[in-house]
């Protein structure tokens, strides 16, 4: 006995229109983050810096001690970049008690351990 396969549901118009429009919102949304990545600074070596790098970079621009938050706002300045406050003394809080590359000058207050003659 022969059996007769099922025939496939078929989309009304409405149904074909959602699935359009779902699948042209998703590429409006790659599109969109593609041009929010195209607008970043992107360093010489073409890669992303850590956000420790970031941080040196901003002190040794500084040439002095700067409190979190005012490197959390150049970070926002100059590359964009959204730091999160405690995620951030806490790397650093790190680094300065294995003694490597930051110090501790005061309360949430950080400066690089050596800095190169200006």
């Amino acid at each position: 006995m022969a059996t007769k396969k099922p025939e496939p549901p078929t989309a009304s118009r409405d149904d074909l229109l959602d699935i359009l429009t779902v699948a042209a919102e998703g590429q409006l949304r790659a599109l969109r983050a593609l041009r929010r990545r195209q607008r970043r600074p992107q360093p010489e070596s073409g890669r992303s810096k850590s956000h420790i790098a970031v941080v040196e970079d901003i002190l040794r621009a500084a040439q002095g001690p700067l409190h979190i938050s005012e490197i959390i706002t150049r970070a926002q300045e100059r590359y964009r970049l959204h730091l999160s406050r405690e995620s951030l003394v806490s790397a650093l809080t790190k680094k300065v008690l294995d003694q490597h590359t930051f110090g501790r000058v005061g309360r949430n207050t950080f400066d690089l351990l050596e800095r190169p003659p200006s």
